[in-house]
C-alpha cells in the first residue's frame, strides 16, 4: 500500500491558525509538516504498512513468498463473522504511539491523519468492493461517557465523508462491559465479546454491504463479533478495515 503526498492546506483559517499555533510533527515534534497536518515525512517513511502476502479473510500478515491466496489456521479453523478484515499499518513505533494518544490521551487531532491512513488502506484493499455504509465499533454507555468520545467512531465518521457514504451510528449497540482485551488470549478475547454486542433498527442494515471501522485489531474477536451481530441484523457482507494491524 502506498500513499501520496498531502496537498498544501488552502484554507485561510487553517493558515491563520498555524501562524497562532504552529503544527508540530506528532512524531518528532518539527515544525516542519508535510506528510499529513500532524506528520513530517521522516516520520511518515517510518510507519508500516501492512503489505502482501496476508491472510485474504483476516489480514494478517504473513512472513515469506506466498504466490496464491492464503488463508491463515485461525481462519481455516473457525471462520470469523466478517468476510475479510485489513489493518492499515503495523500495530508498533509512531502508528502505536498515535493510536494510544488518541485512545487514552484525547488526541482527537490525530484523526484526519489517522482517518487518511485508513481512507488509503481501503483503497487499496477494497477498491473494487462496493460498500453501502459504514458501522464502527460502539463504546459501552458507561466507557464513552467517562472518556467524552468514541476513537473508533471519530475515526468512522471522517472517513465516510471521505468516501461519500453514510455512517450507520445506533444499529450497533454493546450492551454490556467488558475488560480490556489486552493481557488475555485469543480464546480468552472471543469468550470475552460473546454477547456483548447487539443491533437496532433492522431496516438500516437489511442487505446493506458494511464497512465496520476501528482503530487497531489483533485477534480480530471484537469485529468479528460485530461483524456477526451485524449480519444477524441484516448486514449481507461486512468487511472490517482498521487503522493498525497487531500481530497474534
Amino acid at each position: 500500500m502506498a500513499f501520496k503526498r498531502a496537498g498544501q492546506v488552502t484554507n485561510p483559517w487553517r493558515l491563520f491558525l498555524d501562524l497562532l499555533y504552529p503544527r508540530r510533527c506528532a512524531g518528532c515534534g518539527t515544525e516542519e509538516i508535510g506528510a499529513t497536518p500532524f506528520l513530517c515525512w521522516e516520520c511518515f517513511q517510518e510507519l508500516l504498512p501492512v503489505q502482501p502476502p496476508f491472510c485474504s479473510v483476516c489480514g494478517q500478515p504473513v512472513w515469506g513468498n506466498i504466490d496464491a491466496s492464503y488463508i491463515c489456521a485461525a481462519c481455516s479453523a473457525k471462520t470469523p463473522g466478517y468476510d475479510a478484515a485489513y489493518g492499515c499499518l503495523l500495530y508498533e513505533g509512531l502508528a502505536r504511539e498515535m493510536i494510544v494518544s488518541l485512545k487514552y490521551n484525547a488526541a482527537t487531532w490525530l484523526v484526519p491523519d489517522l482517518a487518511a491512513i485508513l481512507e488509503a488502506g481501503f483503497r487499496a484493499r477494497y477498491g473494487d468492493i462496493l460498500v453501502d455504509s459504514v458501522a464502527f465499533v460502539p463504546l459501552y454507555h458507561r466507557k464513552l461517557r467517562e472518556r467524552g468520545y468514541n476513537q473508533a467512531e471519530l475515526l468512522a465518521r471522517r472517513l465516510a465523508r471521505s468516501l461519500d457514504k453514510d455512517v450507520v451510528s445506533r444499529c450497533l449497540v454493546r450492551k454490556r462491559h467488558t475488560p480490556s482485551q489486552t493481557r488475555l488470549t485469543a480464546a480468552q478475547r472471543a469468550t470475552n465479546v460473546e454477547g456483548a454486542f447487539g443491533f437496532r433498527w433492522r431496516r438500516w442494515l437489511e442487505g446493506k454491504r458494511i464497512l465496520l471501522i476501528d482503530d487497531v485489531m489483533t485477534t480480530g474477536a471484537t469485529v468479528s463479533e460485530c461483524a456477526r451481530v451485524l449480519k444477524k441484523g441484516g448486514a449481507a457482507r461486512v468487511y472490517v478495515l482498521t487503522a493498525a494491524r497487531g500481530l497474534r
